[in-house]
């Protein structure tokens, strides 16, 4: 690749979940040069938040731009809210000309929309990264869009199986990273009651309503932190709610968002990822991992990429008697050679050097 080469990065929001950290992953894994010479859009179409993305892409001195960008969301599945997105993709034409990038990567499905504003060009490559599993009426609109593009990073087989027969022969699996905390100690063998730990937004498909009824079921086994909160669009659980009609609601502790979960996972001795429809990836997997946190996960999806070798335990997604049953049948000493274990697999498999000559050599990039 060319050292002067310009990257544009279009992503479809400005939060700190698990596309947005990935999104600095990436960047963080170009070699200098490439990252000077990289710009990033972000939506304008959500409200900003108190951690935003931007803050973290200021910190590294990457250039960002908040831009009117067409992001195919659900709830502009309408024809009033097609519409509007295909008036923003209209006026993006000329800003898309003008910029003029030599490479653009769409940060998440979402974004397709951008790559049809793009002027026909020879020269220049259209990379996806390809972060959901595409789906129903937003996974045919999703394709019909995906013409223009050259490649597609997919985060996991369970993600590329996804896609039409012409778009996975441009695709290649990149597993996700995410870096090392710089500490991870093992469980404490001696610990008491065991410390579960919930950490995604509050949607009805990441499964927090499942996980508390399969809670008081198994007795409150412990103590539950639930972090996370509402989305800023769509449909949203009411976990605290849920959480005050439990049997033991004194053994639930609900946080909500924080800039920062290193100390929950840090006093944590087990993440639960109880998502009843298929997870692409399941970021926060490989982030206890990195902790040496093993994880209780649904056994659909990336997640039965990413929870193997010892690591942690599958259940049936929305069974929640088998959670239930796996809740209460954890002993510490199997919780902490499991732990053990997913720190090896984490730096085998998820580390940022991983996945970083992975995506150069998909991207062509040479290092510095």
């Amino acid at each position: 690749m060319d050292p002067r080469m310009r990257l544009l990065f279009v992503h479809s929001s400005d939060e700190l979940y698990g596309s947005d950290r990935m999104l600095l992953e990436v960047l963080d894994s170009l070699p200098a040069r490439h990252r000077a010479g990289s710009v990033v859009w972000l939506p304008t179409d959500l409200p900003h938040v108190a951690s935003p993305l931007c803050d973290r892409l200021q910190q590294r001195g990457i250039q960002f731009e908040h831009v009117d960008l067409p992001v195919l969301r659900r709830r502009y599945l309408t024809l009033p809210g097609l519409t509007a997105t295909a008036q923003r993709l209209i006026g993006l034409r000329s800003r898309l000309a003008e910029t003029d990038p030599d490479m653009v990567v769409l940060g998440t499905s979402a974004v397709l929309p951008v790559a049809l504003g793009l002027p026909p060009d020879g020269h220049r490559t259209v990379v996806l990264h390809l972060q959901e599993v595409w789906e129903g009426l937003q996974g045919r609109l999703l394709a019909a869009m995906a013409h223009r593009v050259d490649r597609v990073v997919a985060i996991s087989d369970a993600a590329l199986d996804s896609l039409p027969a012409r778009l996975r022969r441009r695709a290649v699996v990149v597993p996700n990273a995410t870096p090392d905390p710089g500490w991870w100690m093992p469980i404490d063998p001696d610990g008491g009651e065991l410390v579960f730990l919930v950490a995604s937004r509050w949607m009805p498909w990441k499964g927090h309503e499942v996980l508390l009824r399969a809670w008081d079921e198994a007795g409150s086994p412990g103590r539950l932190v639930i972090l996370g909160g509402p989305p800023l669009l769509g449909a949203a659980t009411d976990v605290r709610a849920l959480v005050s009609a439990a049997d033991r609601p004194d053994t639930v502790e609900v946080v909500g968002d924080v800039p920062d979960p290193d100390p929950y996972l840090r006093d944590a001795d087990v993440m639960v990822v109880p998502s009843v429809r298929d997870e692409p990836f399941g970021l926060v997997t490989i982030e206890a991992f990195a902790r040496g946190r093993p994880v209780i996960g649904s056994e659909n999806g990336g997640l039965r990429e990413t929870i193997a070798e010892g690591s942690g335990w599958l259940v049936p997604p929305g069974d929640h008697r088998a959670l239930a049953r796996r809740l209460s049948s954890l002993t510490r000493p199997e919780v902490v050679l499991a732990g053990e274990r997913a720190r090896r697999r984490y730096e085998t498999h998820y580390a940022p050097s991983v996945f970083g000559a992975r995506l150069r050599a998909v991207l062509d990039i040479v290092d510095d």
